[in-house]
């Protein structure tokens, strides 16, 4: 008996080891203040070019829009799109599909963060 519990143990620390692994990969990536939101503009923006993303998110600074949009596109969430052929060159930047597989944990965290501010709200705690 109690070396099954060892078992068990053993086999607890090893998934919870590799969710907390998970998890921390997922947060390096799409964590800090910035990136969700500019994921989120571009999912429902479509095509859209820096300066009404930038107006499309309070607070952004053009240097930190700029390094986030390069981090993101490294990731494969965003997609940068020169259009050369016209003149001024338009620059417009586009959700990849792999950023759209992030649909289902944004609209967890939106239903949590509503739950969350409920129950703060109605001190449910």
């Amino acid at each position: 008996m109690e070396e099954s519990a060892i078992l068990n143990n053993s086999e607890c620390t090893r998934k919870c080891s590799e969710n907390l692994s998970a998890v921390e990969d997922a947060i390096y990536v799409i964590g800090g203040k910035w990136k969700l939101k500019i994921i989120i503009v571009l999912q429902e923006s479509g095509n859209i070019r820096f300066n009404e993303l930038q107006r499309n998110i309070q607070g952004i600074s053009a240097r930190v829009l700029s390094n986030e949009l390069k981090d993101l596109e490294l990731n494969g969430f965003v997609k940068r799109v020169v259009h050369a052929e016209q003149t001024p060159v338009i620059v417009e930047y586009i959700s990849t599909d792999y950023s759209r597989t992030l649909k289902p944990v944004i609209m967890a965290l939106s239903e949590w963060g509503k739950t969350h501010k409920r129950n703060i709200r109605e001190d449910a705690f």
